[in-house]
């Protein structure tokens, strides 16, 4: 048994930030119906790079769900999602506010139907404030919330990280709010509706730059890959052109010093105070010393020496490497006209419950009349009339 086993979650979001969330409960067990529509579905079915009729981008985050085919435009395919709301234990979506109240499944039509219904809106920038009209994207929230300042070369301009790491955290973000308010609603009864802005989850995510922000007054510099208030932790290029990341407190200090002979000027530094106030030094000596020696070395010096480093691995690397492979982190799935298709496993492993086990995403409408039939007791009939007049 699955631990969210008997949840059901009607999803009607698309791209990725909510989809991923709806993921991420699918394969905990929850039975995730993903509402879209008829003939184009998600748009991300159509992003590059394609695989026969649906593309990477889309498999990536919409695993073990069941998908059918509505035209919320449509009287009759407003009324189907009423009648699996009200079913329903969650409701997902990420409309632009006010969007959903014109096809009647807004959050005060959806409760009055079914008061216990925990309904989740994931907007750009939340249901108020100045912005909430505002459009964006992924890379626009990283830049309003202050990542992209944080993140880059010292004297450099701003970088978005390689991810988009405010849809990815934004999912993240619903799940765990979700998951909170069916724990409350266990107690109460109750429903309730989420607002959740992605800006507010990048925001939220400043955490130590804010803290240091607040103590000091502090604005950031982009310092690459150094940390702004522990010396050494940074990325080093070795002898071979590869890189290795050292991250070393107090206690590390003196081994880190001995595993690269450098014992003695070490000595002068013992403390990470004095190792900041002089990075500029500290850093260069360390550059110095690490570009003697090639990474699988430096590896086996540090890792001996009980110092915490790892290679800087591109992404063939991290899905080869045997702790990700033994931890079953890269699984597959099967999918039509594609065959087996890798992917990456939920990083849960439980004790008490089943782990959750990749699924292969649905195809577009694959479980329209088998949920209208076996859900809400359609006839064939009458799904074959939904059909002919488009709200399917």
């Amino acid at each position: 048994m699955k631990p969210l086993d008997g949840l059901v979650v009607l999803d009607v979001s698309r791209v990725l930030a909510c989809p991923f969330a709806s993921m991420v409960l699918a394969e905990l067990g929850a039975e995730v119906i993903k509402v879209e529509e008829p003939r184009e579905g998600d748009e991300t079915r159509r992003f590059e790079p394609r695989l026969s009729r649906d593309s990477a981008y889309y498999f990536a985050c919409n695993r073990s769900k069941r998908s059918i085919t509505v035209n919320l435009r449509s009287p009759d395919g407003q009324r189907i999602v009423q009648e699996l709301a009200q079913q329903a234990d969650a409701f997902i979506e990420n409309f632009p506010p006010g969007t959903l109240a014109r096809y009647g499944l807004d959050y005060a039509t959806l409760a009055n139907l079914n008061p216990r219904l925990v309904y989740v809106s994931c907007t750009g920038f939340g249901q108020s404030g100045p912005y909430a009209k505002k459009r964006g994207y992924d890379t626009v929230f990283q830049a309003m919330g202050g990542l992209m300042s944080l993140t880059g070369e010292k004297g450099g301009g701003p970088v978005k990280p390689g991810l988009p790491v405010a849809d990815l955290t934004s999912g993240l973000w619903v799940a765990v709010g979700l998951l909170a308010m069916l724990a409350g609603r266990a107690r109460t009864g109750r429903g309730g509706r989420l607002d959740f802005s992605m800006l507010d989850g990048q925001v939220a995510l400043l955490t130590v730059a804010a803290a240091r922000y607040f103590a000091l007054g502090e604005v950031p510099p982009r310092l690459g890959t150094e940390h702004p208030g522990r010396v050494p932790s940074a990325s080093f290029r070795c002898r071979d052109g590869k890189y290795a990341h050292i991250t070393a407190s107090d206690q590390h200090w003196a081994p880190l010093c001995r595993a690269l002979a450098l014992e003695d000027w070490g000595a002068a530094y013992p403390t990470n105070e004095a190792r900041v106030a002089r990075r500029e030094e500290v850093m260069a000596r360390l550059t110095e010393a690490v570009a003697r020696l090639d990474r699988a070395e430096l590896l086996a010096r540090l890792d001996a020496a009980g110092v915490p480093v790892g290679p800087v691995n591109d992404l063939a690397e991290v899905l080869a490497d045997p702790h990700v492979r033994a931890r079953g982190l890269v699984g597959s799935f099967d999918y039509p006209e594609v065959g087996e298709f890798p992917a990456l496993a939920l990083p849960f492993k439980f004790l008490g419950w089943d782990d959750p086990q990749i699924g292969a995403p649905p195809a577009l409408g694959e479980h329209t009349e088998e949920v209208l039939r076996e859900r809400l007791g359609y006839s064939a009939e009458r799904i074959a009339a939904l059909r002919a007049s488009g709200a399917i």
